[in-house]
């Protein structure tokens, strides 16, 4: 009874597996072109990199943007001990004595600390307090209290870092949001070059479908013809070759579909079941792109630009560090408190006495060899390339753009000829098919009328192909959208979250 019941567990069991494995091997999706950009923006691999390299730029900046916020440090040793000679000077015998001292000591210090970023000062506010005990003469602990202390530090001559910072990463951050816009308008792109190449796919599906089943009755009635010795046995041999190389194109055609669907399914996220087909649009926006307007917005909004202004500023601030090393350079430090110190911790904090310190100090290269000349040459050459490579890069740029806006431009009347062209060629093959059932033209006549029916075909899916390629590049190099008038934008809260 067990056994049985065991065996009918199993029966249903593989059963259901079967099932599922039917239905998971049996999932289709039939997508749009724009369902395919959408679905490539939200699941491809591409997108979420891009993703996290926003995430970390804006980290990034985030780090920059609180050195300049008040920042509170506690800071401290627990404990400081030690043991050793302590060299002592002795009046008596006018002679310096070695003895032995044994300390512990623990200091702790709180800090309120405030960056001056065009000035490159730093201002802060503090607190210590030192718990010292000399272990050797069995004393008791003394307490050393600074209560309160107001710290400036003032670099004179030197390298502002906070300044070229302040220059330098906002526009990195800016470079930083551009780049991930970017980035998702070339993942439009590659999407579109991976739908349309799945579509050629499914047309030349089609079209060997068509050929197969058009070269097998065409063969069957030339096949009838020869017996009733109305064509030749050339003419018949023609059309059998015909019928076999249309039947391994139609397996080659079906292959090629597979591997083409399981690409795309892949760049969209999806597993190896998913079975994509594709609804070919047949329109096209009756868009034409101006020129100057394309420019001014590619040179405000790509980040190929802006990195290159980023370039140039970090060689002038190398440039500008480099000058400074060359000569004087002084920190001036001030600072103005009170303190006290008492073996009872409370008495340390009253009639606390007064504390001023005044310090600057001074760096002078006199002897370094040419290391300082050699860096401030290094870096003034690497300032001039920039400025080059940013000249040149911007004509190239400028020139590419042209040609960008010139082939679209253009594009929008090669997809018109080329639709034309296919229902020309279409009707073409028609009639000529008609004309040959009928024994009026040759086999070479209806061939060259298949093939051009399939070649103009394949260029309307091309032209398309072609159409979408070039408008999703120039809204990649401009971040607009040209068809609902306005700038490309998204939620960065979401991105980063």
């Amino acid at each position: 009874m067990k056994r049985n019941f065991a065996i009918i567990v199993s029966i249903i069991s593989a059963s259901l597996l079967q099932i599922q494995n039917s239905e998971a091997q049996s999932v289709k999706k039939v997508l749009t072109l724009d369902e395919v950009i959408k679905l490539s923006e939200e699941q491809s691999p591409s997108a979420l990199m891009a993703k996290h390299r926003f995430r970390a730029s804006y980290w990034q900046y985030r780090s920059f943007r609180a050195q300049y916020l008040p920042s509170l440090t506690l800071t401290g040793t627990i404990p400081d001990f030690s043991n050793g000679l302590e060299k002592v000077y002795n009046s008596v015998t006018d002679q310096y004595v070695y003895r032995a001292k044994s300390t512990v000591s623990t200091t702790g210090t709180l800090a309120l600390s405030q960056a001056i970023g065009p000035l490159g000062t730093t201002i802060s506010l503090s607190s210590d307090l030192t718990l010292y005990k000399d272990i050797e003469k069995k004393l008791p602990v003394n307490y050393i209290t600074n209560p309160v202390s107001i710290n400036i530090n003032q670099p004179i001559r030197r390298y502002n870092t906070l300044k070229w910072q302040a220059k330098i990463e906002p526009l990195r951050y800016e470079m930083a949001k551009k780049d991930f816009l970017n980035t998702i308008e070339e993942v439009h792109g590659t999407a579109v070059q991976n739908f349309f190449s799945l579509a050629l796919a499914q047309i030349n599906k089609q079209i060997a479908e068509m050929n197969y089943s058009n070269a097998d009755t065409l063969y069957r009635i030339a096949q009838g013809r020869y017996q009733l010795g109305t064509i030749a046995e050339d003419d018949l041999l023609q059309m059998q070759l015909s019928f076999l190389n249309a039947e391994t194109a139609r397996k080659q055609a079906d292959m090629n579909l597979k591997d083409r669907q399981i690409r795309l399914a892949s760049f969209l996220g999806f597993n190896e079941n998913v079975e994509i087909e594709l609804i070919i649009p047949n329109e096209i926006p009756n868009l034409q792109v101006d020129l100057q307007e394309v420019l001014n917005l590619a040179l405000a909004n790509n980040p190929d630009i802006i990195n290159q202004r980023v370039n140039t500023l970090n060689a002038r601030s190398s440039l500008a560090q480099a000058r400074n090393q060359r000569g004087v350079t002084a920190t001036m430090t001030a600072s103005v408190g009170f303190n006290q110190q008492n073996t009872d911790f409370l008495m340390a904090y009253e009639n606390l006495s007064n504390s001023q310190r005044v310090r600057i100090g001074l760096t002078l290269p006199i002897l370094d060899w040419g290391q300082a000349r050699g860096k401030y040459l290094m870096a003034k050459s690497s300032l001039e390339l920039a400025e080059v490579q940013e000249k040149q890069n911007m004509s190239n740029f400028q020139q590419n753009l042209f040609l960008d806006v010139a082939q679209f431009n253009l594009q929008s009347d090669q997809v018109r000829i080329a639709a034309k062209s296919d229902t020309v060629a279409t009707r073409r093959y028609e009639v000529t098919k008609a004309r040959f059932l009928i024994g009026k033209i040759s086999v070479l006549d209806l061939n060259d009328a298949d093939s051009r029916k399939d070649t103009n075909r394949r260029a309307y899916i091309q032209a398309l192909q072609a159409y979408w390629s070039y408008f999703y590049n120039i809204r990649a190099l401009t971040l607009y959208d040209f068809i609902n008038r306005k700038p490309i934008e998204t939620d960065f809260e979401k991105v980063l979250y």
